[in-house]
């Protein structure tokens, strides 16, 4: 349990450069106030105590302005960024490593009973306002922009916006280092599209390319030296710090 906790307070430093430390994170943070208050609820809510579980829901409500419902399911290093206003329904599902900004709702569009609110998987960002209505799947690492209304599945690693939600682009199939190096920098190149121009963005995006090219190329020059009995003696590459790169980080989430 306790290493659960530990693990949704490192997501917090990991999503929010404005978390400074953890009393702070612990006492001011109503996402996590949220979350670990529908852990409890949830527990209950499985052991059928459902009038108990409902109230602590309740409480929840009034006490961080977020409503989940006990029966949602979500996963691990859960994140509601400022958190007012967002409504979670009794049969959403969540993965692993899912962020949710203010105002957001992950409703149902029937009366009926069974599966009626949509799930998320691992990785998916939903922007501040963003509405997902229904039970269907938004991908693994796909993005809802801000004010979206979602009501069809999201492929993975797509990037969603408009009403009603449309899909302005879908990532495509990318080598997984040149993908590393951009999440290591904090920058997203694969969430912008012809319909979202970003000069900045595609600069970035190209030196990436360049990179990973000049970088493939070197270790083969190594490679073929090693081969021939000459000793290259390549040091390690300088570390990338994220606080170098925190400026470009915020710029990026807050365009989602």
């Amino acid at each position: 349990m306790f290493e659960r906790v530990k693990e949704d307070i490192a997501s917090v430093f990991d999503r929010d450069p404005a978390a400074r430390n953890t009393f702070e994170v612990l006492t001011n943070y109503p996402g996590l106030h949220a979350l670990l208050l529908h852990r409890l609820a949830h527990g209950i809510w499985r052991r059928g105590f459902k009038w108990l579980a409902r109230s602590i829901s309740t409480f929840s409500r009034w006490f961080t302005g977020i409503e989940i419902h006990p029966g949602a399911t979500i996963g691990r290093r859960f994140f509601i960024d400022h958190g007012m206003g967002v409504v979670i329904g009794e049969t959403a599902e969540i993965g692993n490593d899912v962020t949710l900004y203010q105002g957001v709702t992950l409703g149902g569009t029937s009366w009926n009973k069974g599966k009626r609110h949509p799930t998320l998987e691992d990785g998916v960002v939903v922007g501040a306002g963003a509405k997902v209505l229904g039970p269907f799947t938004v991908g693994k690492n796909a993005k809802v922009g801000s004010n979206a209304v979602v009501v069809k599945a999201v492929p993975e690693g797509a990037t969603v916006v408009g009403i009603p939600g449309r899909v302005v682009k879908k990532r495509v199939s990318e080598d997984e280092r040149l993908q590393a190096m951009a999440e290591k920098m904090g920058f997203d190149a694969y969430a912008v599209t012809s319909e979202m121009p970003d000069p900045t963005a595609h600069a970035i995006s190209a030196m990436l390319n360049h990179l990973q090219e000049v970088d493939s190329r070197i270790e083969v020059l190594c490679k073929t030296l090693k081969e021939q009995g000459v000793d290259c003696k390549v040091g390690p590459l300088p570390e990338l710090k994220e606080e170098d790169f925190a400026a470009v980080k915020e710029e990026a989430e807050a365009s989602v």
